[in-house]
């Protein structure tokens, strides 16, 4: 759990931030909008997505319609809360909960395989 607010995620986990390419998408479960926690994890990225996949809730699923593309500009528009998290490198993960739970963590299998 980050104490420190005024450190940015990168600097919390002592890691350099690697910014989703502008205009780039993301894979998105709109359909879990509202449920907490707040997932995110990220793949390497290709050319035209930022690797990032992001849902709410403790499940993901391996349906192939789970996730909708999104451009990178307007997942603020739905979890503002997920913003600082983007700058996270490919391999990382991250679960918030709205109720000052954070937890980042590196998970090297995301860099061999897409979920």
């Amino acid at each position: 759990m980050r104490i420190v607010k005024s450190q940015t995620v990168c600097e919390w986990v002592k890691v350099s931030p690697m910014e989703p390419v502008p205009g780039s998408k993301l894979g998105f479960a709109l359909s879990t909008l509202g449920a907490e926690p707040i997932n995110g994890l990220r793949v390497a990225p290709t050319d035209t997505a930022n690797g990032w996949y992001i849902w709410c809730g403790k499940e993901m699923s391996r349906e192939p319609d789970f996730f909708s593309p999104l451009h990178i500009e307007h997942i603020a528009e739905y979890l503002p809360a997920v913003a600082e998290y983007l700058a996270l490198p490919p391999g990382y993960r991250f679960l918030i909960d709205g109720s000052n739970y954070e937890d980042v963590w590196f998970d090297e299998q995301l860099l061999q395989e897409a979920p």
